[in-house]
């Protein structure tokens, strides 16, 4: 399989793409950003320099993926959404000078296996979001996001769990959570939920 780019997409010669992938109108694709097979960034799309993206990940248009954000396999980011990497933004520092690469350190966003931002969230650097996690259209995440939570809200906090399908789990026989869909089960203990 080939890798598909619009003519219109900025992908630097540098950059490594992986088989099947697909970068459509607009979108800027900026050196040494790796991005594995199979994967989709939608019009607008912004991957920055060194971005480590895996196989089979959605970016949705106008995603906005700074580096050195890091994201798993089947991760979806949907339309509008930003992953920032600056925990002290300021364009001038304290004497008034343009700040330049050299006056900041960039922090990343890490997105496990499987997770889904929806649109126009805010993942807030440095974060973690856990793998199958689901975080929901326009929420902020500004602390760690757990494997399967299901996170709304400004800032996001953890309202449910969601299992492999994205559903929302239903609470079966005390600590035991099952996916309405596939009828998978997940066990809850200290706030951690893991597939049984």
């Amino acid at each position: 399989m080939t890798v598909n780019v619009a003519p219109t997409a900025d992908v630097d010669e540098r950059a490594s793409i992986g088989a099947g992938t697909r970068i459509w109108h607009l979108a800027q694709i900026r050196e040494n950003a790796t991005l594995g097979t199979d994967c989709n960034v939608g019009r607008g799309a912004y991957v920055g320099p060194g971005v480590v993206i895996g196989d089979n990940v959605k970016l949705q248009n106008h995603a906005l993926v700074y580096e050195p954000a890091r994201l798993g396999d089947g991760v979806f980011i949907g339309p509008a959404a930003v992953l920032t990497n600056d925990e002290y933004p300021r364009a001038v520092t304290p004497d008034g000078r343009l700040k330049t690469g050299d006056d900041w350190t960039a922090v990343g966003v890490t997105i496990g296996d499987g997770a889904a931002i929806g649109a126009r969230a805010v993942c807030v650097a440095p974060v973690t979001v856990g793998r199958w996690a689901l975080v929901a259209a326009g929420a902020v995440v500004t602390k760690d996001v757990p494997d399967f939570a299901l996170v709304v809200g400004v800032p996001a906090r953890r309202v449910g769990w969601v299992g492999r399908a994205g559903r929302p789990l239903v609470a079966k026989d005390g600590n035991l959570w099952v996916c309405p869909e596939t009828s998978a089960e997940y066990v809850e203990e200290d706030g951690i939920l893991t597939e049984r």
